[in-house]
């Protein structure tokens, strides 16, 4: 089984943690593809493939060359605004044999769309923080976040009307005003199989953020948080690893946000127990996949850290050549 990781960008530790697993399961190469030569994952990867942004019309047309040329089974993406094409596309992929871990284009979208989001988790019966038109009349104090973005950018608290009118400003009204809730912040990563079977689940906290990403994290034991994200992210009809964030007030659960995707700190939860790289690709041998929901490890803490590869420009030159 070959995988393409796409957007592989510095994505190292989910391209080794792919690479274990293919090595547990039998062999395989994983591909690193990405539109930038100096991608770190491509010198990580048992083969990289430059290819066009997702913008580019030629987007897709130049996966299916790479998915044919390295007899891929399995198509990871890791970029948001990859996923509504290869959702939409999913059908051509598996023409050739190629499965794509993505969720089915409606789940998507109201993942993608936080108010949307909002609206899609209230009509599921699950909490998120009140939500407000973007307008400087919003009751004070509020976070403000883009409607569609990633990794944190345009997100913050607002406490003055000043502060409020420079947000609207900034983003041209397309924000999303919410209550700014002032209680322990979690990511679940859960792994649901292609008919929405729950596999796993691991909630961690977030003791440290940057740039919208954790930095450490801790496992912990939550079972009413688990019940009621497998709830959410089957109501929404998601499948493959999903990374769900929520607030924790007390006697409370409030759902932030989806990314139907991986996320930068998802090696915790393949420390603990869940190794979904592995799932991801028994899923797509066509394996029927067993659920583990509880066998994780908690009080389990990731402190992330940079690491730097040294290589040679010769190396560089031959990974930049189409």
């Amino acid at each position: 089984m070959n995988v393409l990781i796409t957007s592989a960008s510095r994505k190292v530790l989910l391209v080794r943690a792919f690479q274990d697993a293919a090595a547990r399961l039998g062999g395989g190469r994983i591909i690193a593809a990405d539109i930038d030569p100096l991608a770190a994952s491509l010198y990580e990867a048992d083969g990289a493939r430059l290819i066009p942004p997702s913008a580019d019309p030629t987007f897709i047309d130049a996966l299916l060359d790479v998915c044919r040329h390295d007899e891929i089974g399995l198509l990871v993406p890791t970029r948001d605004d990859e996923l509504p094409l290869l959702a939409a596309n999913r059908a051509r992929f598996e023409a050739i044999g190629t499965l794509v871990l993505v969720s089915p284009p409606d789940a998507v979208a109201a993942c993608r769309d936080k108010r949307r989001f909002a609206d899609a988790a209230s009509a599921l019966g699950y909490e998120t923080p009140r939500t407000w038109p973007p307008s400087v009349d919003a009751p004070l104090p509020a976070f403000v976040k883009p409607i569609i973005g990633r990794g944190g950018r345009g997100a913050r608290s607002v406490r003055t009307r000043g502060e409020l009118a420079a947000a609207l400003t900034e983003a041209g009204g397309d924000l999303i005003v919410q209550e700014l809730i002032e209680a322990p912040e979690l990511t679940i990563d859960a792994f649901l199989a292609l008919d929405g079977t729950p596999i796993s689940c691991v909630p961690r906290i977030r003791v440290s953020v940057a740039c919208g990403e954790s930095v450490v994290s801790r496992t912990v034991r939550d079972p009413e948080l688990v019940d009621a994200a497998l709830g959410l992210a089957s109501g929404l009809r998601l499948a493959g690893h999903v990374t769900i964030q929520a607030f924790r007030p007390p006697d409370r659960i409030l759902f932030i946000e989806v990314n139907p995707r991986y996320g930068g700190a998802a090696n915790l939860g393949f420390a603990a127990g869940a190794p979904t790289p592995e799932f991801a690709i028994r899923m797509a041998r066509g394996e029927r996949l067993e659920p583990r929901l509880g066998a994780y490890v908690d009080d389990l803490v990731m402190l992330r850290h940079s690491e730097d590869r040294i290589l040679p420009a010769a190396v560089l030159m031959e990974r930049s050549r189409p």
